[in-house]
C-alpha cells in the first residue's frame, strides 16, 4: 500500500509544490489538502493518512495546536512532519515537543522531501538541525535531568539514545554498534518505555533537555 499523505499549508503554491514532488513516487499518494490546522482533525478522521505534512505557522490554528489536537483526539494518529521556512524557529521546537515526529524545510530538495516522508512513515525521526538542538538544551531543567536519572538506562540503551539523538536510523545504529537491527529495535523500545516517551522524537528531546546529550 502506498504511503498516504495529507498536506496542510495556508499557501496554495506550497501545497501544489509538495503534491507535485510526492506524486512522482509510486509508493506515495497525496490523499487530501487543507489550508489551516483547524481542518486537520476532521480530515484525518475521514482520510486516515499515514503522514501529515503540516506548516507550523497558519492563521487560525497553527501546526503546534493542530498537532496537539490530532494526538489528543485521534486513535492511532498519523505521523506528523512539520514543514517550516526557518530551521531555528522556536515554533518548530514547540511543535516537536507537542508530539510532531520530525521537520522538513520548505526549501528542501525533492529527493529530501520524499526521503523525509518515507522516514517518518517508517517511524524513524529526522535529524534535528543544530539550532533546534540548541533550543532543546536551553530548555533543560532539573526535572528533565531527574527523569533521565530515574530511567536508569543500561550502558547499551544509553549508547542507543546518543545515536538516536544524532539522527541515526535503526540500521545505522546497528552498524555503529555491530549488532542486528532487531536488537536495536528492542533497545529503542526499552529506551522509550523507560523515558515514558511517545516516540523517538520525544526521547531525543528528553536527551537534550536533560543534558544527557549536548548540542554539537
Amino acid at each position: 500500500m502506498p504511503i498516504s499523505v495529507l498536506l496542510v499549508d495556508d499557501e496554495p503554491l506550497v501545497r501544489a509544490g509538495l503534491r507535485a514532488v510526492l506524486e512522482t513516487q509510486g509508493d506515495i499518494q497525496v490523499v487530501g489538502e487543507a489550508s489551516d490546522g483547524a481542518a486537520v482533525v476532521p480530515l484525518v478522521r475521514q482520510l486516515r493518512p499515514d503522514v501529515i505534512a503540516m506548516d507550523v505557522r497558519m492563521p487560525l490554528l497553527d501546526g503546534i495546536e493542530a498537532t496537539r489536537a490530532v494526538l489528543r483526539t485521534v486513535r492511532q494518529p498519523p505521523k506528523i512532519l512539520v514543514v517550516t521556512t526557518f530551521e531555528n524557529d522556536e515554533y518548530v521546537y514547540r511543535a516537536l515537543r507537542a508530539g510532531a515526529d520530525g521537520f522538513l524545510l520548505k526549501r528542501a530538495r525533492p529527493a529530501e522531501i520524499v526521503h523525509a516522508v518515507r522516514l517518518i512513515a517508517e517511524g524513524e525521526s529526522l535529524l534535528f538541525p543544530a539550532a533546534v538542538r540548541s533550543l532543546a538544551a536551553e530548555y533543560g531543567n532539573n526535572a528533565a535531568r531527574k527523569a533521565l536519572d530515574r530511567a536508569a538506562l543500561t550502558e547499551r540503551e544509553a549508547a542507543v539514545l546518543r545515536l538516536m539523538a544524532r539522527g541515526l536510523t535503526n540500521a545505522e545504529i546497528a552498524g555503529q554498534l555491530i549488532v542486528g537491527t532487531e536488537t536495536v529495535k528492542s533497545h529503542v523500545s526499552a529506551v522509550l518505555a523507560k523515558l515514558g516517551a511517545r516516540d523517538r522524537t520525544q526521547a531525543v528531546i528528553a536527551a537534550y533537555e536533560s543534558g544527557f546529550v549536548a548540542p554539537a
